[in-house]
């Protein structure tokens, strides 16, 4: 049986500051300022996707609110990370519908698309010594490294200096990428993914790699970030329900290239959802915010 206790989020980043004036208030866990009339940000309709002759998705519907923050949970190989390029605009789909901030794919230059989309990738590949500071501004190029000739305004230097110390890396910010911590690091690319102002945030398995003591900070982070920014929406994969922040409010759980399950988190996230989706019996509990899963069948 599911259990629900409200606690204060662990790890020590300080939630990013409002501007003056503005009445933003913490939500509490699970919520969303999404509402049932919130401009749709990422629709897809009856969507497959097939690569080499192998289908690797399936009449896959999924609607996405602004302020609404998803979760995509399934096995290895169920087609997570095919749905997040989708999102991300970075591939088509074979058959069916997918429209990502009011645009239609293949009707739209992707270009444009990319430049109000942030990516959370713990896998960025930059191998140059840039700073903590100038990693973040390369959000604004959509570079992976600095671009030759290209200098950035006063401004976009202060926005990428306030976001470096909401991500609780003030003091650091010239400090070099290839001695950071892994944990530094994922908090660093969260700064690099809100740079440009996104409408949609997209987070592939933020977490990987840290131990347990990064990881809560990174989650806290990324809930304090949705408090801050609650108009933007998020998708975020993982196949571990343990690194899912409070603050999700929906779930898409999917099975090898169909959609299991598809909703509310709170109603999706279930011993019985979870067990179908990865065809074994797990337990799902929730405490102070956050699920956990272990296996056996649910107790009562």
């Amino acid at each position: 049986m599911s259990t629900d206790t409200a606690s204060a989020a662990p790890g020590t980043v300080t939630p990013p500051r409002p501007a003056p004036g503005d009445a933003r208030v913490a939500l509490p866990p699970g919520a969303s300022t999404a509402e049932a009339g919130a401009a749709v940000v990422l629709a897809m309709r009856d969507v497959a996707f097939v690569r080499s002759g192998r289908t690797i998705l399936e009449h896959v519907d999924l609607t996405v609110r602004a302020g609404e923050h998803w979760a995509l949970v399934g096995p290895n190989g169920a087609g997570k990370s095919t749905i997040l390029s989708l999102c991300a605009a970075r591939n088509h789909p074979t058959r069916g519908g997918v429209d990502v901030l009011g645009h239609t794919l293949g009707r739209v230059d992707v270009q444009t698309l990319h430049r109000r989309i942030g990516h959370v990738n713990p896998r960025h590949p930059l191998r140059t010594p840039l700073t903590i500071q100038e990693v973040v501004l390369t959000g604004i190029t959509g570079t992976i490294d600095w671009r030759q000739r290209w200098e950035p305004t006063r401004a976009e230097v202060d926005r990428a200096r306030a976001l470096v110390a909401d991500m609780g890396l003030g003091g650091k910010e010239h400090e070099p990428w290839t001695t950071l911590s892994q944990g530094e690091r994922g908090r660093t690319i969260i700064a690099r993914a809100l740079v440009a102002d996104p409408a949609l945030l997209l987070l592939d398995e933020p977490s990987t790699g840290l131990d347990v003591a990064a990881r809560e900070q990174l989650l806290a982070t990324i809930d304090a970030v949705r408090v801050a920014h609650p108009e933007v929406a998020s998708v975020l994969v993982t196949h571990h329900l343990e690194e899912l922040p409070r603050s999700t409010s929906h779930a898409l759980l999917l099975a090898p290239g169909r959609v299991s399950a598809s909703g509310r988190a709170d109603e999706v996230l279930t011993s019985e959802a979870v067990s179908r989706c990865f065809a074994h019996p797990i337990h799902v509990e929730r405490r102070h915010g956050r699920w956990r899963a272990s296996a056996g069948p649910a107790t009562a």
